[in-house]
Parts: C-alpha cells; sequence; structure tokens
C-alpha cells in the first residue's frame, strides 16, 4: 500500500515536472533561440569581415583598425535614424509579426553577402552588414517588448537575464566561428552557415507563442529622431530611475563595443595572437558577459535588484585599472578579461529591467527604441572614441582600455548621484553577502 502510494506520488511529481518544462519550452524557448541566431549572424558576417577581408584588396585609405571601425559602425548607424520608426512599428502593430517579417528579410541580404565573400567585394560586404543593421534595428522594440509579454511583471527579469544572455552566447558563438574560418577558410562552408541559420531563424521566430497588448494606431510619436528623443526623454523622466536605466544600458555597450575592438588590436600586437586564439579571448569576454547576465537574473529572482548596477560598474573600473596599467602575461590577460565582462553582464541586467518593469504598456517600443537610439549613439562615441585613441597613440590598446576606465569612473559617479536607492541598494546587498559568509 506504502509502495503503491509512493508510486502515485512519484507519478504525479514526475508529470508535475513535465508540464512545468514543457511550459518553459512553450512559454521561453523560442524568444531566446530566435534571439540567438539573429545576434549569432550579425556577428558572425561582421567578424568574417573583419578576420578575412583584411586578405582583400581593399582601398589604399582603409587600414585594419578603420576596418574595424567602419564594419562596427555599419551595424549600429541605422539606430540614429531608424530608431523612432522601429518604435513606431512595436505600438502600432503585432510585435510577432514586425519581429517574423524582418526575419524574412534577412535571408536575401545574407545572400547578397554570399556574394560579396564569392567577389571579395569589400565595400558590398560592408553594405550588407549596414542592411543587416537596418533590420536588427526595425525589430529590436518588437524583440524586446515580447519579455514581458511572454513573462509578465514577475518574469522581467529572468527573461531580460536570460534572453541577454542568449545574446552574448551569440555574440561568442559568431566570434569564435568567423575566428577558426578566417584561419581555415572554406567560402561554401561560410555560404552554409549564413544562409541555413537565417533560414532556421525564420522558422524559429514563427513559433513564439506571446499574448500581446491591443495594438495602438493612435499612436502619434514623433519619426524626426531628435524630436524622439526629446519626447521621450521627457516621457521617460516622468517614470522612475527609466532615464537613469537608459544611461546605464546605454553605457554598458559603449564599454563592451570598445572593447571588443581593442581585443583584436591588444592580442595581436602584446601577444602576437593568430586570428583563432584572438577569437578565443574575444569568445572569454562573451562567455563572461552571459554568465554575468544569467547571474544577475538568478540573483534577482522575482525582484529588480538595483544595487547590482553599482557593484558591476566598480568591479569592472578596478579590473580596467588593472587592464591599464599592468603587463600581463596572455594566461592573466584572458582572466581579467573574463571577469570585467562578468561584471559587466551583472551591471546591465538590473538596467534593463528596471525598463521592462515600469508599467509603461504599449509604449514599451517606443521606450525601447529610445533605449536603442541613446545606445547606439553611445556605441558610436565609443568607435570615434577607438578610432581617435589609436590614431592619435599609434595603435596602442593600454590607452584603449585607460580610456574605458575613465568612463566607467563617469558612470559610477552618475549613478551615485542621480538617486541614492543604487548606493542604498547596494550597501545593503553587500551586507547580506558579508553576514552570509560569517
Amino acid at each position: 500500500m506504502g509502495l503503491s502510494i509512493r508510486l502515485k506520488v512519484l507519478l504525479l511529481s514526475f508529470t508535475n515536472l513535465n508540464s512545468t518544462m514543457q511550459l518553459f519550452r512553450n512559454k521561453w524557448t523560442a524568444l531566446f533561440l530566435s534571439n540567438f541566431l539573429g545576434v549569432y549572424n550579425d556577428n558572425f558576417v561582421k567578424n568574417c569581415i573583419i578576420f578575412i577581408a583584411v586578405g582583400w584588396a581593399m582601398p589604399k585609405w582603409m587600414t585594419q583598425s578603420q576596418l574595424i571601425s567602419i564594419v562596427s559602425a555599419s551595424l549600429v548607424v541605422p539606430y540614429l535614424f531608424l530608431s523612432p520608426l522601429a518604435g513606431r512599428l512595436a505600438v502600432i502593430y503585432s510585435k510577432k509579426k514586425i519581429f517574423l517579417l524582418c526575419k524574412l528579410l534577412e535571408i536575401p541580404i545574407l545572400l547578397l553577402a554570399c556574394v560579396a565573400f564569392y567577389y571579395h567585394w569589400v565595400m558590398v560586404a560592408i553594405f550588407s552588414v549596414l542592411l543587416m543593421g537596418i533590420l536588427s534595428c526595425l525589430y529590436s522594440p518588437s524583440k524586446y517588448s515580447l519579455i514581458r509579454d511572454i513573462g509578465g511583471e514577475t518574469g522581467v527579469s529572468f527573461g531580460s537575464g536570460v534572453f541577454e544572455m542568449m545574446a552574448f552566447l551569440g555574440i561568442l558563438i559568431g566570434t569564435v566561428t568567423a575566428s577558426v574560418l578566417a584561419d581555415v577558410y572554406n567560402q561554401w562552408i561560410v555560404y552554409s552557415f549564413l544562409l541555413g541559420l537565417a533560414l532556421l531563424g525564420y522558422v524559429v521566430t514563427g513559433s513564439i507563442r506571446a499574448i500581446e497588448l491591443p495594438e495602438n494606431k493612435e499612436d502619434s510619436s514623433h519619426l524626426n529622431p531628435i524630436s524622439f528623443l526629446i519626447d521621450s526623454y521627457r516621457f521617460a523622466a516622468k517614470h522612475n530611475l527609466v532615464n537613469s536605466a537608459v544611461f546605464g544600458a546605454s553605457a554598458f555597450w559603449l564599454i563592451g563595443g570598445m572593447l571588443q575592438m581593442n581585443l583584436v588590436i591588444h592580442c595581436k600586437q602584446i601577444y602576437h595572437a593568430s586570428n583563432t586564439v584572438t577569437g578565443m579571448v574575444m569568445a572569454t569576454a562573451a562567455i563572461g558577459i552571459s554568465l554575468g547576465c544569467w547571474a544577475a537574473g538568478k540573483i534577482s529572482g522575482n525582484k529588480v535588484k538595483k544595487g547590482l548596477i553599482l557593484i558591476g560598474i566598480s568591479g569592472m573600473g578596478i579590473l580596467f585599472f588593472i587592464l591599464t596599467f599592468f603587463h600581463l602575461s596572455m594566461l592573466f590577460f584572458v582572466f581579467y578579461v573574463f571577469f570585467v565582462a562578468f561584471m559587466g553582464g551583472i551591471f546591465q541586467i538590473p538596467c534593463l529591467s528596471i525598463l521592462q518593469n515600469s508599467n509603461l504598456g504599449r509604449k514599451l517600443g517606443d521606450m525601447i527604441a529610445y533605449l536603442n537610439l541613446v545606445t547606439f549613439i553611445f556605441v558610436l562615441l565609443g568607435t570615434l572614441f577607438f578610432a581617435l585613441t589609436t590614431y592619435f597613440t599609434t595603435e596602442n590598446s593600454n590607452a584603449v582600455f585607460g580610456i574605458i576606465l575613465a568612463f566607467c569612473i563617469f558612470v559610477i559617479i552618475f549613478f551615485l548621484k542621480s538617486s541614492p536607492v543604487f548606493l542604498k541598494d547596494s550597501k545593503s546587498m553587500l551586507k547580506n553577502i558579508v553576514l552570509k559568509h560569517t
């Protein structure tokens, strides 16, 4: 009798566990996987050009540093002009339909990239990256807004954490794949990756299931980027900490973009690393960010832990100080790159969670477009800082680390002055950690 009861309990537990896992798969998996595949293709194309196109016939004025800057900028320039339109699309139309249409258009664009690789056309390859940037811009607000549609208010920290983790896994695998293929180049393998994963991305995106709020056909937000930026700032100022969250998330991408570009120069100049080794170091940074995002989501649970913001950016500042002023062996350098990226993930997730948890309704699409616009202004600033620093210091990678360090200090001061809640929550979290381990 006792055995029979235990078997029934075990069977019921297994059924509940299986139902929970099925719910998770239905609820999140398609969104997370579609995000991964989109980011993978963006970074695979970008890094294939960075690693492979240097061997093609390039314009005389174009150095490797300038190629890196131009390709990186091509992915983000569209956000400066098209973010207001992207926000409008996420407000007045079905977000899933916008996402799916853009994934369909991604296929012919990657076919154009294949043509560029076949004929070794540098400028056409860069143009294909620009087109990928346009698509990414147009579906970004729709894609990010689906997190709250799927997870609700209690799921935004978890959803944002895993969503960003999958994005950086896309960066990781896209970077590693491109760096390895650059050393053992086979154009047909490149074509297979580009087109095969684009088709898979379209199929996966079509399987997303979300309960969206009613479409707001009467949205009157400006399509002029400057007017949109001003109006969005004013709207965000009426909601607690939204502008601070936008600044923090944008600062993260400036730092991350400069770090990624600088790793190519630093690894080759200081350690004389091959493309594959350089790609592995860049992948280490992506792993660090992914795990930092996951950890931040795990620590936060069903709440937004604002204290993680100061903890994360302060950790990054300390580590960039070491990278700037100390010569490290290759092993220790990789170690510090991993942990600076990990602290970046810890810093990023609460910024995104504050925005997602602000009860903005359908205006969340506009606010994510606003976030994108500010983010890529910051990314372009980071690209400009990188280009100017390498130009005036004859590609001194330590000087670039120093610029990033100075910006980290600026971000710390910003959050200390913007609201006392960040320092208060940071102290509370650190105190709880100390008490827990004593």
